[in-house]
């Protein structure tokens, strides 16, 4: 009798230390992105740039979750993946961001981490080759949340994050849409198409540029991050939803993880990424229908358009989005899947 209550006590001693030290489960592991919402429809998409797209966001998909198979943390799957996607001229973030009045790239990005709740955000930054790996600086080796202009810049290159020339980011497709918008003399939201350049093809119409990922790693562990060049034409210092923490971005182990795309102004007004975990948190209501709620429901009434890629802690997956389209995609169980359209 005394030997099996031994033995017992033996397995539930191990057994609680193994939890302790959190065992990884790699059955739930899943990452979801997205490459911006708007316009996006077959009739102004060729074969060409359709194929440019899904590769890339593939692409993206297959590097994140590798990190996530291999162990690593969702922190650096998140990050890893937007790499692919700021290095990469099809989207309005990094190498692709667009242009402001004055003639420059101004990006923002955020990310956090929802084991900890700790968050760290870039904006208005010019010589960053990829902001959100300044937004974990900020996160990871300041007290702080948000850096801005010069001083994020600085901070970022004291903590060796590349910095390039402003002229890694110029981009002929980029540099055009300018020219024609400032033309027009209106604000206009990502792309609508250059002239000349062989990047054109990859120009579909009004978009709403920004790119995303949230995961889950093995260890039970949400991450969300988000990186964006912003608007086109934007002036005045004008800073989207994207770096600012429950608006375009954030993570919680206990809710979801959440990366919004679309007209930042309504995504900062309706918090809507806090507002998607908060009806989770306080009613309960699974990811799905919580992101639905926000996004198809209270942005369409107050005139908001975009969408969002949400992960909860079990790996279950939302991507609901009240515009024409959206580039978007999630890997779990080692497969990958990518979507643009609406139907």
């Amino acid at each position: 009798m005394k030997k099996s209550l031994y033995l017992l006590c033996l397995f539930l001693l191990t057994a609680f230390v193994s939890m302790a030290q959190g065992k990884p489960d790699y059955s739930k592991i899943t990452l979801v992105i997205h490459g911006g919402a708007g316009t996006i429809t077959r009739a102004n998409m060729t074969p060409e740039k359709e194929k440019a797209y899904r590769e890339k966001l593939n692409e993206a998909l297959q590097v994140g979750y590798g990190v996530l198979k291999k162990g690593g943390t969702s922190m650096d799957a998140v990050e890893a993946t937007i790499h692919v996607m700021e290095n990469s001229p099809l989207f309005n973030a990094g190498k692709g961001a667009v242009f402001t009045n004055e003639g420059k790239n101004e990006m923002d990005a955020a990310m956090m981490d929802g084991k900890t709740l700790q968050a760290g955000s870039v904006a208005s930054v010019t010589t960053i080759k990829n902001p959100i790996s300044a937004a974990r600086a900020v996160m990871e080796k300041s007290e702080h949340v948000m850096m801005i202009g010069d001083g994020a810049e600085k901070f970022a290159k004291m903590n060796g994050v590349e910095i390039v020339d402003p002229s890694y980011f110029y981009t002929e497709t980029r540099f055009n849409q300018l020219q024609k918008i400032k033309g027009e003399e209106k604000t206009q939201l990502d792309h609508d198409g250059g002239t000349s350049s062989s990047e054109n093809i990859f120009t579909e119409g009004n978009k709403f540029g920004t790119v995303g990922c949230v995961a889950l790693d093995a260890y039970g562990n949400l991450a969300a991050g988000t990186s964006t060049g912003g608007m086109t034409n934007k002036r005045y210092g004008r800073v989207g939803d994207a770096p600012i923490i429950g608006a375009g971005t954030y993570a919680d182990n206990s809710t979801c993880a959440v990366s919004a795309t679309g007209h930042g102004e309504y995504f900062i007004r309706n918090v809507v990424a806090h507002d998607i975990a908060a009806l989770m948190a306080y009613k309960g209501w699974p990811v799905q229908k919580a992101a639905e709620e926000v996004v198809m429901k209270k942005l369409v009434g107050r005139g908001g358009e975009g969408g969002v890629i949400a992960l909860d802690k079990n790996g279950n997956v939302a991507m609901p989005f009240n515009s024409a389209g959206m580039y978007r995609g999630f890997m779990k169980n080692g497969k990958a899947e990518v979507y643009i359209y609406k139907d």
